[in-house]
C-alpha cells in the first residue's frame, strides 16, 4: 500500500502529480523509479508528435511540478522529500529530447540523467542547495537534464560519423 507523509492525502492532486502517480512512493531509490516511470510516457509522446510534443510536455511537467511540489512541501513540512519525483520526470524528458526512438538510446538517456542527477556537478549542486521550495526541487533536475542532453547529443553526433 502506498503511504504518504502526514499532512496530505495520497489522493490529493499535488501528491498524485508530485509522486508521478505513486512511482515516488515505491520502496528505495525513488528518483530512479521516477526516471524509469518517465520513459514510457516519453516514448508515447515522441511517437505521437516527435520532439516538439515532448518539449511541450516537458515544459508543462515543469510548471505542474513546480506547483505540485510547492503544495506538497507546504502541506508536509518536508524540505525536499524523496517521494517527489516529478522533477526526475521533467529532467529525464529533457534528456530524451535528444534520443531517437530506440531502446539503446533511451537506456543511454536514462543512465546519463541519473548520473548527473546523483553527481550534481555545478550548477546542479548550487540549485539543489540554494534554491528552495517547489522551484528548487524542479530546477536542479532540469539542470542535470541539460548536462544529459548535451552529452547525449555529442554521443549521437559521434555515432552518426
Amino acid at each position: 500500500m502506498f503511504r504518504c507523509r502526514t499532512g496530505i492525502s495520497v489522493l490529493h492532486p499535488a501528491t498524485l502529480a508530485s509522486t508521478w502517480f505513486g512511482a515516488g512512493l515505491l520502496p528505495k531509490v525513488p528518483g530512479t523509479w521516477g526516471s524509469a516511470a518517465a520513459l514510457p510516457f516519453a516514448w508515447a509522446l515522441m511517437a505521437a508528435g516527435g520532439p516538439v510534443v515532448l518539449l511541450a510536455a516537458t515544459v508543462a511537467c515543469f510548471a505542474i511540478g513546480w506547483w505540485a511540489s510547492s503544495v506538497y512541501v507546504a502541506r508536509t513540512g518536508a524540505e525536499d522529500p524523496g517521494e517527489v519525483v516529478i522533477d526526475e520526470v521533467a529532467g529525464q524528458w529533457l534528456v530524451l529530447l535528444a534520443a531517437p526512438l530506440d531502446p539503446v538510446s533511451y537506456l543511454a538517456a536514462f543512465f546519463l540523467f541519473r548520473l548527473f542527477d546523483i553527481w550534481k556537478p555545478w550548477p546542479v549542486r548550487w540549485a539543489d542547495r540554494q534554491v528552495g521550495g517547489g522551484l528548487g526541487i524542479m530546477l536542479d533536475d532540469i539542470l542535470a537534464g541539460l548536462y544529459g542532453i548535451g552529452i547525449l547529443s555529442i554521443l549521437n553526433h559521434v555515432r552518426s560519423w
